[in-house]
């Protein structure tokens, strides 16, 4: 006997957050989700996303154990912005069965129906600001830093009932010595040439993060503006966002590029804390997840280039290739063995042609799907 479930207190929560922890037992390549900040990211009044929006959790039973869980998804911003009629899934896992995938995507289709909306894409998990993406392309190793891992079964099964192809994204990866260094050889003159229009390259201030961060946010919705269901965030979502991610960040690889005093573009790459991650025994931080994370901090020798974006107004006069250049010079100081460039639009030439150029090979691809309800 199955029992469909809608997550409704702490303890079922738990048990949504923990389930792909069993449903990946024994594969090497999967790294699990710290679960205080999985927690906290499906809790209403914990994350600012429940200010404009909501979810419904749904875990499927058979005969005590879970065998699936999903989140169906209504983000109002993302139909105002879009004057849509969208609702998206997210946190999708369930065991290789056809059966299970349907009954867990017909509550959830269900619950969006009741919303007024009419057509369903993910996964995504909340908006594209965050983790989205199915793995279609690229299972031989574990993830890196906030990007995601299925197994292979998944877009098959998706198939099965009913969903199609939406958009891919590109993952690209770079290896030690295995790319070339034009940008960094040109930085210096492209530089030159930008301060006699003022514009200047700096590593982000950690003594004014809150100041920087607010200035960033501003290039943030202006640079993505034509992104795939980018939806801007608002000023609580950002400043979440900032704050998780100054736990780990390097200042050296988060540059910003201003004029006057003002910042019109900057590059973030985040060292691949999955590399600690996949040894903490599902994701808990106590007893001894905690002295891993601290005492391998230092010893992680990946990134992720997970941002880089300048305004409209200020593109191809070289900032880009400036920023990217500022990355390779301190990934190479620092002696690192591998960078991701991730993700792109799969029909993106204007940033997949450079990131190409330098010598980014094309290693792994997710998908976004949709299907009419």
């Amino acid at each position: 006997m199955r029992e469909l479930v809608k997550v409704s207190d702490k303890k079922a929560l738990a048990a949504f957050v923990d389930f792909p922890h069993d449903l990946y037992a024994g594969d090497v390549n999967y790294v699990p989700e710290l679960f205080i900040a999985q927690r906290d990211l499906l809790s209403p009044g914990k994350h600012p996303f429940y200010e404009h929006s909501e979810i419904q959790l749904f875990l499927l039973y058979d005969e005590g154990k879970i065998v699936g869980r999903i989140a169906a998804i209504n983000n109002t911003n993302h139909n105002k912005v879009y004057e849509s009629s969208d609702g998206f899934f997210g946190f999708f896992d369930c065991i290789n069965d056809a059966t299970v995938a349907k009954q867990l995507f017909e509550a959830a289709e269900d619950w969006l129906k009741q919303k007024g909306l009419t057509k369903v894409l993910g996964p995504v998990n909340f908006s594209t600001n965050e983790v989205c993406g199915l793995l279609i392309e690229g299972f031989d190793g574990p993830p890196v830093a906030m990007m995601p891992y299925n197994a292979r079964y998944y877009l098959p099964l998706l198939e099965q009932i009913g969903f199609q192809k939406n958009v891919d994204l590109r993952a690209y990866r770079y290896t030690a010595g295995n790319y070339s260094d034009r940008s960094v050889k040109l930085m210096d003159r492209i530089e030159e040439r930008l301060k006699r229009n003022d514009i200047i390259l700096r590593k982000i201030n950690m003594k004014k993060f809150k100041e920087d961060c607010n200035a960033v946010r501003e290039v943030y919705n202006k640079a993505w503006d034509k992104n795939l269901g980018f939806v801007p965030m608002t000023d609580k979502e950002f400043d979440y966002t900032a704050n998780d991610l100054k736990l780990i960040l390097d200042p050296e690889f988060c540059i910003l590029a201003e004029q006057h005093g003002k910042i019109i573009g900057f590059a973030l790459a985040i060292p691949d804390i999955n590399q600690i991650l996949i040894k903490i025994k599902r994701g808990r931080l106590f007893p001894t997840g905690l002295i891993k994370l601290l005492a391998n901090k230092k010893k992680i020798d990946g990134i992720r280039i997970l941002l880089l974006g300048v305004v409209d107004g200020y593109r191809k006069m070289g900032i880009e290739a400036c920023l990217y250049g500022r990355i390779i010079k301190h990934f190479e100081a620092k002696k690192m063995k591998y960078a991701e460039a991730s993700w792109t639009l799969d029909h993106n030439e204007l940033i997949n042609k450079p990131i190409e150029d330098i010598g980014g090979k094309l290693y792994r691809k997710y998908r976004i799907l949709e299907k009419a309800i």
